[in-house]
């Protein structure tokens, strides 16, 4: 198990060639891989076992990042980001320059900043946005710490982060919202 700096220069290496981590993020353990890739992303639907037309969120290290993927960034997310006191995803129109099979039917995308150290350092140092699906097939439960994820989903990813496992805590879900251009907010998941 190596240090932070240690783990996100390996997943680097795996992501720029292609492959899919395993990774804590500042919600629930998820599967990633570069959100620009089209083959990999198509290999972590395979992985969970879940139709490509129920799209996977992103995370990206920074705010300043969101330019790069959204069309429109509606002035009301830089206030929504700042002031979120839990991680909050938030589903934008306009997605762009990321896998075709990542974007929604509807054209949108949903990205969440992260603050966590491991995952915040993993997207700083790959410079583009990053796959974050919860670590389970579809349809079964969503592990709350890494000793819940099942083997199959172990064995299926190309690495697996050593940060964090030990850690037995009971970690939760984002509150997921939709924002439209016009500023318009629905919530999705509290």
């Amino acid at each position: 198990m190596g240090t932070i700096a240690e783990e996100a220069k390996k997943c680097v290496e795996v992501l720029r060639k292609g492959g899919v981590i395993l990774y804590p993020t500042d919600t629930v353990w998820g599967i990633g891989c570069d959100a620009t890739n089209p083959e990999a992303v198509k290999r972590v639907y395979e992985i969970k076992r879940r139709s490509d037309s129920k799209a996977m969120l992103l995370l990206v290290d920074s705010a300043d990042r969101l330019a790069r993927y959204v069309g429109n960034v509606p002035a009301v997310a830089w206030d929504l980001i700042e002031l979120a006191t839990k991680p909050l995803t938030i589903i934008y129109d306009g997605a762009r320059n990321l896998a075709p099979n990542l974007i929604a039917e509807d054209g949108s995308v949903g990205i969440r900043v992260t603050s966590e150290l491991f995952s915040k350092e993993l997207c700083y140092r790959f410079q583009k946005a990053i796959v974050s699906t919860s670590a389970n097939v579809s349809g079964e439960p969503t592990p709350n710490n890494f000793g819940e994820i099942s083997k199959e989903i172990i064995d299926a990813v190309d690495y697996v982060v050593g940060y964090k496992q030990l850690e037995k805590g009971s970690a939760k879900s984002s509150s997921i919202i939709k924002l439209k251009e016009n500023g318009t907010v629905s919530i999705i998941r509290e």
